[in-house]
């Protein structure tokens, strides 16, 4: 079974609530915030999903700086990290989205997916059309309170903070992820100690700034 078909009245809940909390005109931006391999991308699917064409996903991941970049920085060896994602690009975006000029204009904007099988984002390709209403962004650091992620947070209409059922779960997934992927065991789990777990420890701790917790299994916790 999959993880929507276990949790499909966690799911349910979720769209109820942020089906509750869209207005009825402008565009409302609802961001998922959380470790990595808490389900965040799972629950912004399944949202889209069942939104139909009213919604639209535009992940934080497109904003990944270039490997090409990353190495000439010097940063290469902890891809994922806050200052290895264009930050004020994403920031630049979300504002752009949100500016009712635009949505009344019926333009549609283009922005950035990640591809994990090459490792690089790509501009362009996700379109966002004047029919999405509700758009669903995903990511690490929505609620991080650095000077180049503070921004952020007040371009969002709403926070959700995602959590997976247990920790040991999530390492799973991140085990696997790193695996399937192109990583052999050892250097999956050196990549999760040495760059996924620090930036964990960091992410958790903006749990609190979150207008919700979802957390998979149970649902709203608060």
């Amino acid at each position: 079974m999959t993880l929507l078909s276990i949790h499909r009245d966690s799911i349910a809940a979720a769209v109820r609530t942020l089906r509750s909390a869209v207005p009825p005109q402008g565009r409302f931006i609802l961001g998922l915030a959380g470790a990595p391999g808490a389900g965040k991308s799972t629950l912004a699917e399944a949202l889209c999903e069942a939104l139909g064409a009213e919604a639209a996903l535009v992940p934080m991941d497109g904003f990944h700086l270039a490997n090409a970049e990353l190495a000439r920085l010097g940063r290469a060896g902890r891809k994922g990290a806050p200052d290895t994602f264009d930050a004020a690009g994403y920031a630049a975006l979300l504002s752009r989205l949100r500016s009712p000029e635009v949505l009344a204009s019926g333009q549609t904007v283009y922005a950035p997916a990640f591809h994990r099988e090459i490792e690089e984002p790509i501009a362009g390709e996700i379109p966002v059309t004047s029919s999405a209403r509700i758009l669903i962004t995903e990511g690490n650091y929505l609620l991080l309170d650095d000077p180049a992620w503070r921004g952020v947070a007040g371009l969002l209409d709403q926070v959700w903070y995602v959590e997976a059922e247990d920790d040991a779960l999530r390492q799973e997934r991140l085990l696997a992820r790193h695996i399937e992927f192109g990583r052999n065991p050892d250097q999956a789990k050196a990549w999760i100690t040495g760059t996924d777990d620090p930036n964990a420890r960091r992410i958790e701790a903006t749990r609190k700034k979150a207008h919700k917790v979802f957390r998979w299994g149970t649902g709203f916790v608060r």
